[in-house]
């Protein structure tokens, strides 16, 4: 396995039997970023050459993605003149230089970054489709169009970038369009708001706390630029001396926490979460596109492609080092690091399920559950990096689990998108009794709940196993019974979804709709058919999920050189479908899970033979549901400490700083002048015989300054 530098004239040829390759892995981010910035142009020919060219150019961005896959699958690829070149492939072409140090730009091929623009940009294309229908009639489609492939083009720049600097050009890319469309109704009409939150305020809500992360991700990546002279993945993880040099400097543990604030930002990860469930003030496309297939899966992405540094090339740099003090805190700062991302990802999946629980709704649960779903990822990374030679499982499982959630979740807002446009709301309780009206949605939905659940055969059953016979694995059984808890919670606010939304009887909201002539109905084809292509995508992996699991094995660590440990699923077994002890005991476990969230989720929502309320009241539940509606009071913190107080601050500095100090400076100073003024307009007569006399004064003087100077 090696990386090959390409040198290119960018010169485009179809002929014979060159590759398309290295054309379609620029294209693939080029073309939607190229696509957004026609949009504005084209929209000039009318509205609906306009729509069909913004879905057109998300298509065209989802062709080239899929032709990487054969690639992918071959491990290699040729070129005329050159040969046979085997990923991962680093095309490169020279860009600028820092401190006097060349940094090309480039794109790096090889499995993951295969894998992910695939999950990208075919979800990203199902949604631009369904926009065509959730969209129309709304006002600034021109501008929605413009941010959709603005926003997918620069999530595939983010995958496709062979370095961290060009990475933070798709890394800031997504956070402004994130910004431009969670508040893309900017007028703030009462009905678009999220609670208490308007659009532009959430909007401002995720810029704002994503920098944060942002920031301690770019301090973390120039520090590292100045060791290791690069920014160049596969180079940091060739070339690990930086590692020891920082460890020498005693900061390579603050580096690579400080690196983690980026994914935890943009991830949406304990501490920085409180964005995401405001960020369900954009239209639900938006929502579909940031929850399932960029903005919140670009943190997974980037602790995934740094995975192989911060495991084998830490694991070298310690043994290349004779000093044991030096080894010890390379081998110690993985370790935290590792640990630090396990249970940062498993508690926030803990937090958020438990949010979800009790939110109103829909899309804010949905939200939660993305929040919670993205620490599952988290918590299987860093229970790889634990893992030592079998850190592959992981690996695979949390990238295994980033595309079941991105299909199923992507389906869900979708569905739930159709929900909002036929009962005109967004309260769940506002709902119900609509699976006969809207049956297509209605099943899409179950399934995608289902998945979302973990129950078999559906594909979030099987990557959900993996995460869990990753934790059962590299032993880690405190996280496994996070993860376990987390599931039971998982499928009880998901019955609880379905039942408040479809079954049951009719809401006062619906019956009053429909007094008034409103008819409920299903959502228009070119809506539900995306959303039904993802829920037989989910049911379909599903189905083959042990053999699909095995295969993901196989084509992801290509990257990794570990162990395998996939025996179990050798050919030989595969359709036997054979499981050992760890296996077992992680379907048991699941199973328990299921049990216990589910039962008293059907007994208060599907069957309805529990009251909630009476259930809360009667065991004394009241606090606990009040510390949970109020997002463990962790929202209304912030909000006292970096809102409200920077806000009482400003006013006191304006009161006593601007207004007395800065004001009483600006008017004692006009008032100086206005004096001075005063006195020279005394000088000023109007007599013409004074100021020639004036004149001939300052000639003489200036006449007598220069024969002084002579």
């Amino acid at each position: 396995m090696y990386s090959v530098k390409l040198r290119c004239n960018f010169k485009f040829r179809l002929a014979g039997d060159v590759a398309m390759f290295p054309y379609a892995a620029w294209l693939c981010w080029v073309i939607p970023i190229v696509g957004a910035v026609l949009t504005p142009i084209v929209a000039k020919f009318g509205d609906k050459v306009r729509d069909y060219f913004a879905v057109l150019t998300s298509l065209l961005a989802a062709i080239m993605a899929g032709m990487l896959i054969p690639y992918g699958l071959s491990g290699s690829f040729t070129i005329p003149g050159i040969g046979n070149v085997f990923l991962p492939a680093d095309w490169r072409v020279p860009w600028i230089q820092i401190f006097g140090v060349r940094i090309d730009a480039g794109v790096l091929v090889d499995s993951l970054s295969i894998f992910m623009i695939n999950v990208v940009a075919w979800i990203s294309f199902l949604i631009m489709v369904y926009s065509l229908g959730y969209m129309r009639g709304e006002e600034g489609l021109t501008r929605y169009w413009f941010f959709m492939n603005f926003f997918i083009g620069n999530m595939l720049l983010l995958v496709m970038s062979d370095n961290i600097l060009q990475m933070l050009f798709g890394w800031e890319g997504v956070g402004l369009c994130s910004y431009q469309l969670i508040g893309f109704w900017y007028h703030d009409e009462r009905r678009r708001w999220i609670g208490n939150i308007p659009p532009s305020h959430a909007g401002m809500k995720a810029f704002i706390m994503t920098r944060a992360g942002d920031i301690a991700l770019m301090i973390s990546a120039f520090i590292i630029f100045t060791q290791a002279g690069t920014f160049n993945f596969l180079e940091l993880q060739n070339n690990y001396k930086w590692i020891v040099e920082l460890a020498k400097c005693g900061l390579i543990l603050p580096v690579i926490l400080l690196f983690f604030g980026g994914p935890v930002g943009k991830s949406a990860q304990f501490p920085l979460h409180e964005w995401l469930p405001e960020a369900m003030a954009g239209p639900t496309p938006v929502s579909a596109l940031i929850h399932a297939a960029t903005m919140v899966k670009a943190g997974v992405y980037l602790t995934a492609r740094m995975f192989p540094i911060f495991t084998e090339s830490f694991k070298l740099a310690s043994q290349s080092v004779m000093n044991f003090t030096i080894r010890q805190l390379i081998l110690t700062a993985q370790n935290n690091f590792f640990t630090m991302v396990a249970w940062i990802g498993a508690f926030t999946a803990f937090l958020a399920a438990s949010q979800a629980m009790v939110a109103r709704q829909i899309k804010k649960v949905l939200a939660y559950s993305t929040v919670s779903q993205i620490g599952y990822m988290m918590l299987a990374l860093g229970v790889g990096g634990l893992a030592g030679d079998y850190a592959a499982e992981g690996y695979v499982a949390s990238l295994f689990h980033l595309m079941s959630h991105a299909t199923f979740k992507a389906l869900l807002f979708m569905g739930a998108g159709a929900v909002l446009h036929a009962c005109e709301t967004t309260d769940m309780f506002e709902m119900g009794g609509i699976r006969r009206e809207m049956p297509i949605t209605f099943i899409c939905m179950l399934v995608g709940v289902l998945s979302l659940s973990g129950i078999p055969p559906l594909s979030g059953f099987w990557s959900k196993e993996a995460i869990f016979n990753a934790c059962l694995r590299s032993g880690n059984i405190a996280l496994l019974v996070v993860a376990a808890v987390t599931a039971a919670m998982t499928f009880f606010y998901s019955l609880r979804l379905i039942g408040v939304t479809f079954l049951g009887s009719k809401s006062e909201h619906l019956k009053k709709l429909e007094s008034e002539g409103f008819r409920i109905h299903e959502a228009s084809a070119v809506m539900w058919l995306p959303y039904a292509l993802l829920t037989v995508a989910t049911v379909g992996v599903g189905l083959i999920g042990p053999i699909f699991e095995h295969g993901l094995y196989g084509f992801l660590t290509s990257t990794l050189n570990t162990k395998n440990i996939y025996d179990v699923f050798s050919p030989s077994t595969v359709s036997a479908y054979n499981v050992d002890i760890s296996q077992l005991s992680t379907a048991l476990i699941t199973a328990i899970a299921l049990i216990v969230g589910g039962v008293p989720a059907y007994m208060m929502y599907i069957s309805r033979r529990i009251d909630p309320e009476t259930f809360i009241d009667k065991h004394g539940l009241k606090s606990l549901y009040n510390f949970l509606w109020n997002r463990w009071y962790i929202n209304l913190t912030y909000y006292k400490a970096f809102v409200y107080s920077l806000i009482a601050f400003s006013g006191e500095s304006y009161k006593n700083f601007e207004v007395k100090v800065m004001d009483g400076a600006n008017y004692a100073l006009a008032r100086r002048i206005a004096s001075f003024s005063n006195i020279l307009r005394r000088i000023q007569t109007g007599i013409l015989s004074y100021n020639i006399m004036g004149i001939a004064v300052g000639l003489l003087i200036a006449w007598l300054l220069l024969w002084i100077g002579m």
